[in-house]
């Protein structure tokens, strides 16, 4: 091979090396649908910090408004869920999924000693590790390698975007990202990387490469099959046209289809809203809105909504003071929603956050994040959460 050649395979080459080996073990003939019953979660990376206290509010909380005369949500305006708490106005289908009991709302959510870095906390959030740990893989990821260590069929991860996270890198596996089927598919069938995974012979000037040219082979298939997969079943709903509802889209076909993925990752951001928080957040949340009222939809249209369960994070609140330039400052604490036909508790599943007692303005956390991913893990995936996490966290009872 000549090194021109290779160079300029090189940022394909590099991708491909994210491509988990085990997506080629679903190739066999004579697959059949997936049965009614296969656990999915949708992780819904909200990326920036946003405001918990804006989302789901403390309505009749008079701390709540003096401490944010400009950016607070007025009663009036908001979407009341009792005397206590409402929802902010953007998230109407939010509402109706709490009124049809397909929503639960879990508050004051953190990690002990929190980090205000955005890289450093969405690395804690993303890899499942305390705040004076350093962990190289994601909580995702060791499940992937946890699963395919002991499960002759082996389960897959992927995120909907051009570059993975950490939170899907094992030490063994790795999911796969990609922002559509048919771009990854048209980028590894290009014909001079086909032709160079045809045509490269191993000879003893060329091992260094062997195994480039190896993955580089079992990308074509793997991208293969995840476009045909995409296309088996795809949705006829309609979508909003945003990155979220294309995002949404592209996993509900997948859901639909015979792929047998457990784990579905997707984000949207920046909710880093320092200025102007209510513009920003009203933007995101109608986006995220829309394109979750028709992900709802599509999934109970076809039978599938007590089977998934999407859940949101991110990667820490806003402080609970408004700051001088119309927004809030990163703060700790968060509010999580749970989404899914197949919920146990619904509803407000715990006390709103403490107002009158603070760390020095930010909120305590009440439930460590760990015991989500923990109750997640061995309750919808039926994994070794244990080993999977490096301890042992409380479950909690929401699935």
């Amino acid at each position: 091979m000549k090194r021109r050649q290779f160079i300029q395979a090189g940022s394909l080459a590099t991708a491909t090396l994210l491509v988990p080996q085990f997506l080629k073990a679903f190739e066999s003939k004579g697959v059949s649908p997936v049965p009614p019953g296969n656990k999915v979660i949708v992780v819904l990376q909200m990326s920036g910090g946003n405001d918990g206290l804006n989302t789901v509010i403390p309505i009749s909380n008079d701390i709540y408004h003096r401490s944010r005369p400009g950016i607070g949500i007025e009663k009036n305006k908001a979407l009341l869920l009792n005397d206590d708490a409402a929802l902010h106005p953007a998230l109407t289908a939010f509402k109706k999924f709490y009124e049809d009991g397909d929503l639960g709302i879990l508050n004051s959510v953190g990690y002990p000693t929190p980090d205000r870095s955005h890289f450093r906390s969405m690395d804690i959030w993303q890899t499942g590790s305390a705040s004076t740990e350093y962990f190289t893989t994601g909580w995702l990821g060791r499940y992937l390698d946890e699963q395919c260590a002991m499960c002759s069929k082996p389960t897959q991860a992927l995120e909907i975007d051009d570059i993975l996270s950490l939170a899907l890198k094992g030490n063994n596996e790795k999911g796969i990202a990609f922002k559509d089927p048919r771009r990854l598919y048209n980028t590894s069938n290009e014909n001079y990387f086909k032709q160079l995974a045809a045509q490269h012979h191993s000879n003893e000037h060329e091992k260094p490469v062997d195994y480039l040219y190896k993955t580089m082979a079992e990308t074509l298939s793997s991208a293969d099959y995840i476009f045909e997969q995409s296309r088996l079943h795809p949705t006829k709903a309609n979508y909003p046209a945003t990155d979220l509802g294309n995002n949404l889209k592209t996993i509900a076909s997948l859901i639909f289809s015979d792929i047998n993925t457990k784990i579905y990752y997707v984000s949207i951001g920046s909710f880093d809203t320092h200025v102007f928080q209510q513009n920003t957040q009203q933007r995101l949340f109608k986006q995220m809105n829309d394109a979750m009222n028709a992900f709802v939809t599509d999934l109970k249209n076809n039978h599938r909504f007590n089977d998934v369960l999407l859940f949101t994070f991110s990667e820490f609140g806003r402080r609970v003071a408004q700051n001088a330039s119309g927004g809030t400052d990163h703060g700790t604490a968060n509010s999580m929603f749970f989404i899914s036909g197949g919920l146990k508790q619904k509803g407000l599943i715990n006390s709103l956050p403490d107002l009158a007692n603070l760390d020095s303005g930010d909120l305590k956390y009440q439930i460590d994040f760990k015991q989500v991913y923990a109750t997640v893990l061995n309750n919808w995936l039926g994994a070794d959460d244990e080993s999977i996490l490096k301890k042992r966290y409380d479950y909690l009872n929401f699935i």
